[in-house]
């Protein structure tokens, strides 16, 4: 067994830069179902791994943290570029890159698509060839990996996941794009629909802060590899039922 995290004390300094107003912003994205990168919005608290490991981190800083909750990704990629949050993590591509200052990945992520009920496409080509419309969410890495390989005339940004698994139930369209992590815990709620074993998008899950903040990148970088290394974040996805996810290797 892996033993406790430890975490060299955050310098005055150093929590200065990660938390400005002295407590930890996190931004958090939501679903109607948590998984390895959304959470669940309850009334009281936010809940799902993102959750508890930025709450592990806020711990590490010696600082309180409070949480926004967002829509999708897109949404939470701007209030961080802003600084109107202080820290989260989301999928990367270039696009993000050129707002925000990503650390190291917590999990590696595969994006392709939910095939709606009564559809006999089985594969990216099929869909390339007879696929007619696909929901995405708005601003996401996702979605903008689809629309370059399938192009824009088939696409539709919905605002959420739970907006797009509605679009993809009633049969507005034929296909959902999103995380094959997140598509394999809700394909059961789309009587009939299969996933294709294809990925449209390889890319990682990782922290993420405001430009012009290389301490605070620093510090959550040396955290999310300690965490790693630890086990405290395969004990985080243990505790939300992921035993089979596996982790991002260290240094990744």
């Amino acid at each position: 067994m892996s033993g406790p995290l430890q975490t060299p004390p955050a310098d005055a300094a150093t929590v200065q830069k990660l938390a400005p107003t002295g407590r930890l912003q996190a931004g958090v994205v939501q679903a109607p179902s948590a998984g390895v990168f959304f959470v669940l919005a309850t009334q009281a608290s936010p809940e799902g791994v993102a959750v508890d490991f930025l709450t592990a981190l806020a711990g590490a800083a010696g600082i309180p943290i409070d949480f926004t909750v967002f829509p999708n990704s897109g949404e939470c990629t701007e209030a961080l570029a802003a600084g109107a949050i202080d820290v989260a993590f989301m999928p990367v591509d270039d696009e993000r890159r050129r707002k925000v200052a990503f650390g190291p990945a917590y999990y590696l992520l595969r994006s392709t698509f939910l095939i709606a009920a009564g559809s006999d496409i089985r594969s990216l080509a099929d869909y390339q060839t007879r696929g007619r419309r696909f929901v995405g969410i708005a601003g996401t890495t996702t979605l903008r990996a689809a629309v370059r390989m399938f192009g824009p005339e088939r696409a539709v940004a919905a605002p959420s996941v739970a907006e797009a698994m509605r679009q993809v139930s009633t049969g507005e369209a034929d296909a959902v794009a999103l995380s094959e992590d997140y598509l394999r815990m809700v394909q059961p709620e789309v009587p009939g629909s299969h996933l294709l074993a294809e990925a449209f998008q390889e890319t990682s899950v990782s922290v993420a802060v405001p430009k012009g903040r290389p301490d605070a990148l620093a510090f959550v970088g040396a955290f999310v590899e300690r965490a790693k290394q630890s086990g405290l974040l395969r004990g985080i996805f243990d505790r939300h039922g992921l035993e089979a996810q596996p982790l991002a290797p260290a240094g990744v």
